[in-house]
Formats: structure tokens, C-alpha cells, sequence
């Protein structure tokens, strides 16, 4: 969510990014919710002119998406649907080059750079996010996936990618790619018109979010939390929620490429980071609100989270100036 915010900002005024935000209900102190980040995307496609939002070198105007569906659409298989979703893209992209491989029966789908690239990962997430989700409309169900891997470090959110993509994520490849297995995959169905209109309507939801059934333990647990005190928050009392067993509910999570503790420091982190941007509260504050003993303890996790302390990124933040997250360990 960040690094879209992070391109965004770059290709908007800051009235005009806050105005966006303002409308999409994201400045309050509350969870940002999937409806706002919908809200969001549907506001900033069409006021800037970009449906991808500036997360690309050259804009993708208005109507690219529609004339994508329609395309992929008439597609008889969806090996084919892919062909035709890459060649589209290769017509608009200057920076990068969508290439359709095959591995050993499994249908791949890489993003090759034009050139040295710094990769943008929202960017790379959305587009092979993107081609997931056109399948899964298609077929009528969400397609699995056999591998997904990205030409970036693990972020410190990573945990995230598990609610997003149906496979294990694999970070610091080569190229981002996307791989799907064949036999899997099975026919697209008819699609008319209105459900067409219809899934541009609900953009970005249903290309992004193909699997928020299958997801929902990990998207629960974070409600979970949300709503919970944080040093009352335990495996047993998630587990108890949802009507299952502490072993069951760990297997699911595990099958989902997280964990209970992953998602907690992961919505502890994102408050955390809202809380330090916005500039209301005390650090001190901060870290009691996330259930922190101490605020070095709190200091060590934010670090380790970002590889920045509470005070720094606060003062690059306010100051404007944009921080590098690393990857946790």
C-alpha cells in the first residue's frame, strides 16, 4: 500500500493527493479498509489521467483497461488469453517487456527489463496481480498458481503477499514472474458485456482480491487484532474466533505463507507507520497503543521492521523526504 501511495505522490500535487485521500476516507486514524483502497484507485485513475497511477514511466490512459478486457475476452484458451494480455502490454510499456514462456508445462509470464530498471514493486505486484486476476474472471474461479517471484528484496511487509497471491512468493530473483500450471488452469468461460462493465466498475477488487475466500483466515485474524488489546492477543483466543483448533488454525495459516505472528507484527508495523506519518501521538504513546513493554522494545521492533528507529523515519516523514524500508529479519 505504501509504495502505490509513494507513486502516486509523484505523479499528483500534494492538494491533489490529499483531496484523493480526503474522499476515500483514509485520514482518519481508523484500519484502512478494502473498500477505501478500492475508492482510492477508482478516485486517482481517472483525476490523473493514469489508470496505473504513476507506477510506470509512460501513463496509461483512460479507457486501456476496458479495451484489455475486451481483448483477453475473445481469448479460446487461457494460455491464449495470457498471449494476447502480454502483447497488449508490450504496445503501451516503455520499460519493461512482458514475455510468455513455457517451463516444463507450466504457462510463465515474466517481466523483462527494457534497459536498467530499479524495479517498482507495487508496480511489478499489480501487473502480475493483474493477469492473475483477468484468469480467474475468465475461468469463472480463482486459478492457481504454481510460483511467483519478484525482482526486488523481501519487503518487511512480505507478509501481505500471502492474501494477495495464492503460492508462496519468492523475492531478489531475477525478473518478476508469474507461473501457472496448465492443467489447472481449465476453459474460459463466456463473458458478456455487462460483466465486463461490470468488472471494471469494481476495479481494482476483483483482480486483486481473487482470493479473499480462500485468504480469509489471515484477513480474519487481522480484524482479529484490530479489534483485540494487544497484549490479550494470543493464537488460543483466534483460534476460539474461529471456531477451530490452535494446531488447525497454524496449519492454515502456514498453508496461506504466513503466521500468527507475522500478521500481528505486520498490522502492529502498518499502525505503527501511520501513527509516526500522521505526527498526533508521542512515540512513548505509540508504543503503549501496540502493546509494547517498553519503548526500546518497541524501538528494536520498528528498526528491525524497517531498518530505521521511531525517531528517524518521524522526521524523514514529516520532512517529506521518503525512507527505504529493508527486509526484516
Amino acid at each position: 500500500m505504501q509504495d502505490w501511495l509513494d507513486a502516486l505522490r509523484r505523479c499528483c500535487p500534494p492538494e491533489q493527493m490529499q483531496g484523493f485521500l480526503d474522499r476515500a476516507g483514509m485520514t482518519g486514524h481508523g484500519r484502512v479498509t478494502l473498500d477505501q483502497i478500492v475508492r482510492l484507485y477508482q478516485i486517482a485513475a481517472v483525476e490523473t489521467g493514469d489508470e496505473m497511477m504513476g507506477l510506470w514511466s509512460r501513463p496509461v490512459r483512460a479507457r486501456a483497461l476496458q479495451h484489455l478486457m475486451t481483448t483477453v475476452r475473445e481469448a479460446s484458451t487461457l494460455p491464449a488469453a495470457l498471449h494476447r494480455f502480454s502483447t497488449f502490454w508490450n504496445l503501451l510499456l516503455d520499460d519493461y517487456q512482458l514475455v510468455l514462456q513455457d517451463q516444463n508445462g507450466a504457462p510463465c509470464l515474466s517481466l523483462q527489463p527494457r534497459g536498467p530498471q530499479i524495479p517498482q514493486r507495487f508496480g511489478h505486484v499489480l501487473m502480475l496481480k493483474l493477469a492473475h486476476g483477468l484468469l480467474s474472471w475468465l475461468a469463472g474461479h480463482e486459478v492457481p498458481v504454481r510460483a511467483v517471484q519478484f525482482a526486488f528484496d523481501r519487503p518487511s511487509f512480505a507478509a501481505d503477499y500471502a492474501v494477495i497471491f495464492p503460492s508462496k512468493v519468492r523475492f531478489g530473483a531475477e525478473m518478476s514472474a508469474i507461473c501457472f500450471d496448465l492443467a489447472q488452469m481449465g476453459p474460459p468461460q463466456p463473458r458478456s458485456s455487462a460483466q465486463v462493465a461490470d468488472f471494471l466498475n469494481r476495479a481494482p477488487r476483483d483482480w486483486i482480491f481473487t482470493g479473499s475466500l480462500a485468504h480469509a483466515q489471515s484477513l480474519q485474524i487481522r480484524g482479529f487484532l484490530y479489534r483485540s488489546a494487544w497484549e490479550s492477543c494470543h493464537l488460543e483466543g483466534a483460534a476460539q474466533l474461529l471456531n477451530v483448533t490452535p494446531r488447525t488454525l497454524m496449519r492454515r495459516l502456514q498453508d496461506e505463507g504466513t503466521s500468527f505472528q507475522a500478521i500481528k507484527d505486520g498490522l502492529r508495523r502498518d499502525i505503527a507507520i501511520r501513527d509516526l506519518q500522521e505526527g498526533q501521538k508521542s512515540i512513548e504513546e505509540i508504543s503503549q497503543d501496540l502493546g509494547f513493554s517498553s519503548a526500546a522494545n518497541f524501538h528494536r521492533a520498528f528498526r528491525r521492521w524497517t531498518g530505521a528507529t521511531p525517531g528517524t523515519y518521524r522526521q524523514h516523514s514529516l520532512g517529506g523526504a521518503g525512507l527505504t524500508l529493508r527486509s526484516a529479519t
